[in-house]
């Protein structure tokens, strides 16, 4: 994870290029799609990945939870 705070300027054409420290962390190629979301008063960009990617990142997790009385079984 890139610990230091990066900055960039935004281009006549609105473009802004990633720091490379910051591409490398998250594993960023060229021509790989970002979805881009106001989050408040700042910008996020967050990598699409391809479904077989997600494959077990949930493995692990609880099953068990407390759920709301009106959702019961």
């Amino acid at each position: 994870m890139v610990n230091t705070m990066q900055q960039v300027k935004v281009s006549p054409k609105f473009q802004v290029v990633i720091p490379k420290p910051v591409r490398e962390s998250l594993g960023i190629r060229p021509g790989q799609r970002l979805q881009v979301m106001p989050y408040g008063d700042r910008i996020e960009f967050v990598p699409v990945r391809h479904i077989g990617e997600m494959r077990g990142f949930l493995a692990g997790m609880a099953p068990q939870f407390e759920r709301e009385p009106d959702r019961e079984l």
